[in-house]
């Protein structure tokens, strides 16, 4: 059974748990709880992998992969999937949407780590919000695109990214910014595999 280092709050992990769920691939998965602390590395997680960073995932022959989209890409071929289209005119809108969905993540990240140090610098929290207001009329712009195209790595990306709007920064009232994209996210977050893998505390 391949073992999936796994944390409840973690947008990449829920990446890879949504595509678990939607290629019916999670009796495969021993999901292992790895916390994954900037400044306190995992020592029993970097044995598997030295950045201490998580999702990682460890196949039945104890080979390692990571990040996310390594892993998601991974399961997606194990079951023979349809979440990375092969077709050049699906497959880079897909990929492009999960850059798209992993740099939101990023900054978003950086935001909240930032606005919790003692003393924040306003220039940085400025920036992240600047740019995270520019992906989401982006995005809202694309709705109808995301709406359109079928179920693909990119569409999970984004809406792993807007849910962890909804966990860390639900005073952002992202939706009044982007109805397209809230129209389209509502829909989205209604698949069983986004309702299973909502982030909780704990």
């Amino acid at each position: 059974m391949m073992q999936l280092h796994w944390s409840p709050k973690s947008p990449y992990v829920r990446k890879v748990m949504v595509c678990a769920h939607e290629l019916d691939l999670l009796p495969q998965l021993e999901l292992v709880r790895s916390v994954a602390a900037m400044l306190k590395p995992n020592e029993r997680l970097m044995r598997d992998n030295p950045l201490s960073k998580i999702p990682t995932l460890v196949l039945d022959n104890g080979f390692t992969l990571f990040d996310s989209g390594v892993i998601c890409e991974y399961l997606d071929d194990l079951a023979k999937g349809s979440l990375f289209p092969k077709d050049g005119t699906s497959r880079w809108p897909a990929q492009r949407w999960q850059a798209f969905g992993n740099g939101l993540l990023d900054v978003l990240i950086l935001w909240r780590n930032e606005r919790e140090r003692e003393t924040p610098l306003q220039p940085l929290l400025d920036a992240f919000a600047l740019k995270t207001e520019a992906c989401l009329r982006q995005l809202d712009a694309e709705a109808a695109s995301l709406t359109d195209a079928p179920l693909t790595i990119g569409h999970i990306a984004i809406g792993c990214a807007l849910g962890y709007i909804d966990y860390r920064f639900d005073s952002l009232g992202w939706r009044a910014k982007a109805p397209r994209l809230a129209t389209w996210h509502h829909t989205l977050r209604q698949r069983p595999s986004f309702e299973a893998t909502e982030p909780i505390d704990g």
